[in-house]
């Protein structure tokens, strides 16, 4: 008799779901990093260790050198028990609880250089100090790789030849509480985006890092594989992450809206504005962190090379969004705005924490509100003044280290780390082309 193992079912080793639960932070290369534990002995106040070393690995995969954290030190990483989530569904894949931390000293006490707490403490200023609490949304756009079929932009043939992937993925996001929104084909070649639903800022950060991950994992599941870089070839389109962001008071009115003002935007949220574009450049080096990042944010590319406020403009760094007035709807609750300068090589908790600190440098400065770019830009002429963002990822580096204002926001030891970790990956890449380095990269992310 044979006795060998056939694939019917009755003899299949059954998957053991929920077995883990895995404790969940970022750092500089923007991968999500962590540590397990058996998930029945998981509590609220659940730790795991970790090293300040850690943050000193970039994304080709290595801890760099001379860093102001070395081989001593211990951490913990503190489990935010409220960010618990399963991701159930994903076929042939142990359903897996799934949980974000706090970097945290070992009695404790925040960590100085977790991005996640700095993102929860502008947060909190900007409720305290000026009473603003804010919704925010993630759009992450990627690629597929490895596809043959001929693509077409937008169209519902590149919709229903990504099933059934994407019903299996949408529904994988829903059940782990992301909130889905949208998905749909976009311009580039065998790319797609997916939205979420407006979150409050620390939720919607851990959201996006959740979409990135099963988003992967869903593909891989189909034998199929995505990637997330922010060019896949130098003459190809993009893949942006757009950030969307609401500013309202803490009984929930909007802070937004002035029908009296230019582009209707308050001046509240006209000089919170004012400080993101005034601090673009110095932060070029955080939202737009890989060396093909610049390959991408260029004139009439649909992205942005200028740092202006552009009313419905898709080459604005801070778009004005247009609001749905369809059948007498209030637009006073829908303005916002969007960010447009970032790709997934950036941690969201830090993207969106130096974008919320940009603003609230704004408010603190008293600036002028921003001046809102209406129509097409003409570079020529009318808008030739509106500054440059940095043209590469050196020079962007450079003009992070030269601006005291931005590095105050951070430790010492924190900008000193994110400096070497992305100038160690820019020698790594030094005499490579483009499109060797899109390769890398499209690998990585």
């Amino acid at each position: 008799m044979n006795t060998s193992l056939t694939t019917d079912q009755s003899t299949q080793t059954e998957i053991a779901h929920n077995i883990f639960t895995f404790i969940a932070t970022c750092d500089f290369s923007a991968r999500t990093k962590g540590r397990a534990m058996a998930s029945k002995v998981f509590t609220d106040t659940s730790s795991v260790g970790w090293v300040p070393a850690n943050l000193g690995i970039g994304p080709l995969g290595h801890i760099v050198d001379d860093l102001p954290y070395g081989a001593s030190g211990d951490l913990r990483l503190l489990a935010d028990a409220s960010s618990r989530a399963t991701i159930t569904g994903i076929p042939g894949q142990a359903d897996l609880d799934y949980c974000f931390g706090n970097i945290v000293n070992t009695d404790g006490s925040p960590w100085e250089s977790c991005s996640r707490t700095f993102l929860n403490n502008t947060v909190r200023t900007l409720r305290d100090k000026y009473g603003i609490t804010f919704t925010a949304a993630f759009e992450h756009e990627f690629v597929e790789r490895a596809t043959t079929r001929y693509p077409h932009p937008f169209s519902f043939s590149n919709f229903m030849s990504a099933e059934p992937v994407s019903s299996t993925l949408f529904k994988v996001l829903e059940d782990a509480g992301v909130e889905p929104e949208c998905w749909l084909p976009e311009y580039a070649q065998h790319q797609y985006e997916l939205t979420m639903k407006p979150a409050e800022p620390v939720v919607a950060a851990d959201r996006a890092l959740l979409l990135r991950d099963i988003t992967t994992n869903v593909y891989r599941a189909f034998d199929r594989e995505v990637t997330f870089t922010p060019v896949t070839h130098p003459e190809k389109g993009g893949s942006g992450v757009h950030i969307h962001y609401g500013l309202y008071a803490e009984n929930g009115d909007s802070l937004a809206f002035d029908a009296d003002r230019p582009g209707r935007v308050s001046k509240l949220a006209g000089v919170f504005n004012a400080g993101i574009i005034k601090y673009a450049p110095e932060l070029t080096a955080i939202f737009a962190p890989l060396t093909v990042s610049y390959l991408r944010l260029k004139p009439d590319n649909w992205s942005t090379a200028r740092a202006f406020c552009g009313l419905q403009n898709r080459e604005s760094l801070v778009r004005v969004c247009p609001t749905n007035e369809i059948g007498g709807k209030d637009p006073a609750q829908q303005l916002h705005f969007e960010f447009r300068g970032a790709d997934a090589g950036a941690n969201p908790w830090l993207l969106l924490g130096v974008i919320l600190r940009a603003g609230l440098a704004g408010l603190d400065e008293g600036l002028d509100p921003v001046d809102i770019v209406e129509g097409e830009l003409d570079l020529e002429d009318d808008h030739s003044e509106l500054a440059k963002l940095p043209e590469t990822l050196s020079e962007a580096l450079d003009v992070f280290e030269a601006s005291e204002t931005v590095r105050s926001w951070f430790a010492p030891a924190f900008s000193d780390t994110y400096l070497k970790v992305k100038r160690d990956e820019v020698e790594q890449l030094r005499g490579k082309s483009f499109e060797e380095q899109c390769d890398i990269y499209a690998a990585v992310y």
